[in-house]
C-alpha cells in the first residue's frame, strides 16, 4: 500500500501545484477515488500528507479543500526560515555540536547520498526517502540550537504551504530537474555540517542562509514548470 499512497501523494501535489486544483476547491473521497483508482482508505491517508505539507486544509465537518497560497508568500516565508535556520546554525557551530547532534546530522547526510546513488540520472527520486531525511535534518538542527523562541518562530513560518523542510514539491514530474535540485541540497548539508564540525559559526549561517534561498527559487521554478506543461496541450498523432 506504501507505494500506491506515494503515487497518490505525487498526483494530487502535482494537481495543486499545477494549478489543475484550484484553491478553495473541495476535494471529494468519492471522486477522487475513482479518478486515482485507489480506495478512501489510502486517499485519506495521502490527503492527511499533503495537509501536513500545507497544501490542504481539514474542512471543519468533514473532508479537505485546497488551501489558498501564492508564490510570493512561500517565498517570504522560506526567506524568514533561512535566517532563523541560518542563526540556529551559527548558535550551533559557536556553542559546539554534542556527538549526538553530529551522529544525527551525519546519518542524514549519508542517507541523502544514498538516496542520490539510487536514483540514476534522470529518474526520479525516492521523494518520501528524501523528504523525511531533509525534515530530520532541518530539525536536528534546530533541535540542537537548544532555543525555545527560535523554534517557535519556525512552527509558525512552517505553516506556510510549502514553506517547511518537509515541503519540497517532489513529485516525479519532473525527474531530471528534481535530480539537480537534490544534488544541490545535497552539497549544503554536508557543507553545513562540515561549518559546524570546524566550529565555523558565520559560515554554517551562511550556508544555511543561501541554502533557503536556493529552496525558494527551485520552488518557483518547478511550480512554474509545473503550470507550463498542465496548460500546454496535448497533441494527437
Amino acid at each position: 500500500m506504501a507505494s500506491q499512497i506515494e503515487r497518490v501523494i505525487n498526483e494530487l501535489r502535482r494537481k495543486v501545484l499545477a494549478g489543475e486544483l484550484a484553491p478553495g476547491e473541495r476535494l471529494v473521497e468519492l471522486q477522487f477515488s475513482a479518478d486515482l483508482g485507489v480506495s478512501r482508505t489510502p486517499l485519506r491517508i495521502a490527503l492527511g500528507e499533503l495537509e501536513k505539507e500545507g497544501l490542504l486544509e481539514r474542512l471543519p465537518k468533514r473532508g479537505f479543500q485546497v488551501r489558498r497560497f501564492t508564490m510570493d508568500a512561500i517565498a517570504h516565508a522560506v526567506d524568514v526560515r533561512g535566517v532563523l535556520e541560518g542563526m540556529a546554525a551559527r548558535c550551533v557551530a559557536e556553542a559546539g555540536a554534542s556527538s549526538a547532534l553530529l551522529q544525527e546530522l551525519q546519518s542524514c547526510v549519508d542517507e541523502g547520498q544514498a538516496v542520490l546513488h539510487e536514483a540514476a540520472d534522470g529518474q526520479a527520486i525516492d521523494a518520501a526517502r528524501w523528504i523525511a531525511m531533509n525534515a530530520r535534518f532541518h530539525g536536528a538542527l534546530v533541535a540542537g540550537a537548544d532555543n525555545t523562541a527560535l523554534a517557535a518562530a519556525l512552527e509558525v513560518v512552517g505553516r506556510t504551504p510549502m514553506a517547511g523542510p518537509g515541503a519540497l514539491g517532489l513529485n516525479g514530474s519532473l525527474p531530471r530537474l528534481e535530480h539537480t535540485l537534490i544534488q544541490r541540497a545535497q552539497i549544503d548539508h554536508a557543507d553545513v555540517l562540515h561549518a559546524i564540525r570546524a566550529r565555523e559559526g558565520g559560515r554554517a549561517e551562511a550556508i544555511m542562509r543561501e541554502h533557503a534561498r536556493r529552496s525558494r527559487d527551485n520552488k518557483r521554478e518547478m511550480m512554474q514548470r509545473l503550470q507550463q506543461a498542465s496548460a500546454s496541450p496535448v497533441s494527437v498523432d
